[in-house]
């Protein structure tokens, strides 16, 4: 098969639809099949890269992990028409979202898209975070699946939540998939002694993005509890973001800041190394699609301590492969980490052990081979072609822009009425969408 994959994320950068890509991309290759992505241009991305089309855009807009693309012309359409795609797969509704359903149209191919992040969550990235954006955010990414020919969802409970917002066609559960073998392969000792953590302590991990959407301040606060409470505790936190400086204060305000370590960005075999280096993983947030951290940290044997929410349900068994917990506070939440910590040495075995069956069900090649036949299943059909310039989709974009731009417009008038400008019209996305 001919595949194109649409992203706003990709490679150098680091984030969960990146990884997802790129994944998929090698594994699909792998197998015999071709891929050509589209994506905008990142600082420090190779000189030379095979079957990817790179589309000039801003970068990690307004704070968020997100691209606006920048208007150009004559780029893309001659390498589509050389390539001859046979299955267009859309990773977000929006920006190289709209290119998607064109270029489905024009080739009269089917286009599938994954719904891989719960976009309401993100708009405390726009200045004054009306409510009406996040309204906005669900229309559209439901409006958008519904122009498609097939949805993915990256976990049952988010295919529930599509279907409950009106999402009308086909959808089918697929994980991103993680790099099972890698991860399993982990050695916890060289990861503790690249961290400068003693043999002898007891770790609590959290390896993601570390931005306000993970409820980074509530994990901290309770892994701090359990620092103060034990000695021989320690914290490590892979990755990097603008809540990195919340967790230095929950630790400091505990007394506890000289037992945690902020690794910054790690991948490949450091990563896996990290990993394999914890006693437990903690992770707090309910605003994600699927637990593919989750998963990561099971394949490297690790129990997890997750709130129960969607994503993270259909990963964590409670007391099976770690703790699920309905209860939402930091007393109980750190109350979880430290009994997993504490676990007698059978009792650990048994959890160790689901964690890693749990994580072999998510490895990229199985992932991979249902995502495969989800395209088999399309080719031949063409694109439904449900009228896109008419759409919900396109009045629900059209309703986004005007409710950003008010919002810009608002914050330049408060900061022009301080004596400088908050958000100016620099910031705005070139194409009146969101990034």
């Amino acid at each position: 098969m001919r595949i194109a994959m649409m992203t706003n994320t990709y490679l150098p950068m680091v984030g969960g639809v990146s990884r997802s890509v790129s994944r998929f991309t090698e594994s699909f290759r792998e197998r015999g099949h071709r891929v050509l992505v589209v994506s905008p241009s990142f600082a420090d991305m190779p000189a030379e890269e095979t079957d990817v089309v790179r589309i000039p855009a801003i970068q990690n807009f307004n704070g968020s992990d997100f691209s606006v693309r920048l208007p150009v012309t004559g780029i893309l359409q001659p390498a589509l028409e050389a390539f001859a795609p046979e299955i267009i797969h859309a990773h977000h509704p929006f920006l190289l979202g709209d290119t998607a359903l064109r270029t489905a149209a024009h080739f009269n191919v089917p286009v599938v898209f994954t719904h891989h992040t719960m976009y309401e969550h993100y708009t405390h990235y726009v200045p004054g975070d009306s409510p009406l954006m996040k309204r906005f955010a669900i229309e559209l990414a439901t409006a958008y699946a519904n122009l498609c020919d097939q949805v993915v969802a990256p976990s049952e409970s988010i295919a529930a939540i599509l279907t409950a917002r009106g999402v009308t066609t086909p959808i089918s559960a697929i994980p991103s998939g993680i790099d099972f073998e890698r991860l399993a392969s982990g050695n916890g000792s060289r990861g503790r002694a690249a961290a400068g953590i003693p043999a002898g302590a007891r770790l609590i991990g959290h390896v993601g993005r570390l931005a306000e959407e993970k409820n980074l301040a509530f994990l901290a606060e309770a892994a701090a509890a359990v620092l103060a409470r034990q000695p021989e505790a320690w914290l490590l936190v892979v990755g990097e973001g603008p809540a990195d400086e919340l967790i230095r204060q929950r630790c400091q305000a505990a007394g506890v800041a000289g037992r945690l370590r902020l690794a910054g960005v790690l991948q490949g075999q450091p990563l896996a190394d990290a990993y394999a280096a914890m006693d437990v993983f903690g992770f707090a947030s309910t605003s994600e699609t699927q637990g593919l951290v989750l998963a990561e940290a099971m394949a490297a044997g690790v129990p997890v301590v997750a709130l129960d929410a969607p994503g993270s349900r259909d990963v964590v068994v409670d007391r099976r492969n770690g703790r699920l917990l309905t209860t939402a506070t930091v007393d109980a939440y750190a109350a979880a980490l430290a009994e997993v910590l504490g676990l007698p040495v059978a009792s650990r075995q048994q959890m160790v052990a689901a964690a890693r069956e749990t994580a072999a069900g998510y490895a990229t090649g199985r992932c991979a081979e249902r995502l495969l036949a989800v395209y088999a299943s399309l080719l031949g059909h063409g694109h439904r072609g449900l009228g896109l310039d008419g759409s919900l989709w396109a009045a629900a974009l059209r309703r986004l822009g005007e409710e950003w731009n008010l919002l810009a417009s608002r914050s330049a008038a408060a900061g022009s009425a301080l004596g400088g400008v908050v958000f100016g019209e620099s910031d705005t996305p070139a194409d009146g969408g969101v990034g």
